[in-house]
């Protein structure tokens, strides 16, 4: 699924235009990326977490190459489901 589907199944389901329910599914994801930027968590009741999480500086080895490199400290996006959809997940 990717946003035009999950806009079609807006727009079906609350009766708005495509167009509409594209602007909805794009706002509330701005709004996500937004909220992860300033390092907030994004907590969706029902649905799960979205935390931000730094990874350290490391060494790394090239795979073309074998060669040594220092791969940067960085910052990820993780996603914890809430305990609903893990059980819908597992059966």
């Amino acid at each position: 699924m990717n946003n035009s589907d999950l806009a079609e199944k807006l727009a079906a389901v609350i009766d708005v235009t495509k167009a509409d329910a594209r602007k909805a599914v794009d706002t509330v994801f701005a709004a996500i990326a937004e909220s992860a930027s300033n390092g907030e968590e994004i907590s969706l009741n029902g649905f799960g977490k979205f935390k931000v999480k730094d990874t350290s500086a490391r060494e790394g080895r090239n795979p073309a190459t074998g060669a040594t490199i220092q791969i940067a400290a960085s910052k990820k996006l993780t996603f914890a489901p809430a305990k609903a959809i893990r059980d819908k997940l597992n059966g």
